[in-house]
């Protein structure tokens, strides 16, 4: 690989954050050396407008195509709030229902109102069991205490997610949900064997790869029946052995950020990104500071160039990139006008979080 074009493929392997509601000139620089995208969080939304005109921003300076991501997933994980998006409950919600269409339902509605910004994806279902009532980051974010269900219903929310044309990603491989820690903060370590994970954790992923579903987050948690020195994140026992082979899923593997105390406390960005890239990682989300992302960008560079991570996976991850951008990724558009719409107003109809006002939270654990 001729050197700007090596720089390219790694480039691609990064999906950025950035502060601010305007594009940064540092973010910028880096989306004109090949960045495969950008995700937008709380702080960058203010207005659904001016959050459509910042995706098509992004879109614009790349002058290619560009994938716009966010965190949607209902309930206390919701970038996008107050009217007209709709007040989705908590996914513990629709998991007591049991309805698969239901869920479906759910799925489609959360594409439409993300993709009516300029997103191409939704960093949504969670398939971590809800089975530690003391987990302070997954609880209410789980469908379910059965792996079963979760399965069921997270694979119908990520297929209605897809249906309507935005890709969807699970998440966080091979489970946390049975934490005590919050990997924002912290590095969990699951002690479970490995019969465990595989009734339980393990169930909705199989699920998910099994039905082509496109693309899987990893955990930063230590399994340790699986490996005990390193998250899943940065694991090719976890990543390759288990997910790629064990399992089958062939779509996209994202990292979770490499920013969150988990991994930065523990792992400067250059190992965590190369240590990642070795375990079969294909997109890394780096999602605060452009120096850390920078240096991770050159950390991947050099290590292909060393032959320390090989120029295949580099070649694989951008295929696997490709072809999802080929199926979700759309140019800069203005779809706003589309929001608080009839069409809009009837797919929401009815699955307001009032609507579930009646239902207990709490009667789903175990």
């Amino acid at each position: 690989m001729a050197s700007a074009s090596l720089r390219r493929q790694c480039a691609r392997m990064l999906m950025v954050g950035f502060d601010g509601t305007t594009l940064p000139d540092a973010t910028a620089a880096l989306i004109d050396e090949g960045l495969f995208g950008a995700i937008l969080f709380k702080r960058n939304i203010t207005s659904p407008e001016a959050t459509a005109q910042l995706c098509f921003a992004l879109k614009q300076r790349a002058g290619r195509p560009f994938a716009m991501a966010v965190d949607q997933e209902g309930g206390r994980v919701a970038r996008l709030r107050g009217a007209p998006f709709t007040a989705l409950p908590p996914m513990r919600f629709i998991g007591k229902s049991l309805d698969v269409a239901l869920a479906r339902r759910v799925g489609a509605l959360l594409a439409y109102e993300v993709r009516s910004l300029g997103f191409d994806w939704d960093f949504a279902p969670v398939l971590d069991i809800d089975t530690n009532p003391k987990n302070p980051v997954i609880g209410d974010r789980a469908f379910h205490s059965s792996p079963h269900e979760v399965a069921r219903l997270g694979v119908a929310l990520a297929q209605g997610i897809e249906g309507a044309g935005v890709a969807s990603c699970a998440k966080h491989f091979p489970g946390h949900g049975d934490t005590s820690q919050d990997s924002h903060l912290h590095l969990p370590r699951l002690p479970h064997a490995m019969e465990r994970l595989q009734q339980i954790e393990l169930v909705p992923f199989r699920a998910y790869a099994a039905n082509g579903l496109c693309s899987v987050m990893t955990a930063h948690v230590i399994f340790e029946a699986i490996d005990k020195k390193v998250p899943a994140t940065m694991s090719p026992r976890v990543l390759q052995g288990l997910l790629r082979e064990a399992l089958k899923f062939d779509g996209v593997l994202v990292s979770d950020d490499l920013e969150m105390k988990a991994i930065a406390d523990h792992f400067a960005i250059e190992e965590a990104i190369v240590a990642g890239a070795q375990a079969g990682v294909d997109l890394f989300l780096v999602c605060h500071h452009a120096d850390v992302q920078r240096r991770a960008l050159d950390a991947l560079v050099k290590a292909v160039e060393k032959g320390t991570v090989s120029e295949s996976h580099v070649v694989a991850a951008n295929a696997r990139l490709d072809k999802l951008a080929q199926r979700f990724v759309r140019p800069a558009e203005q779809l706003v006008q589309r929001l608080a719409s009839a069409e809009h107003q009837r797919m929401a109809q009815g699955l307001e979080a009032t609507a579930f006002a009646g239902v207990d939270p709490t009667e789903q654990h175990a």
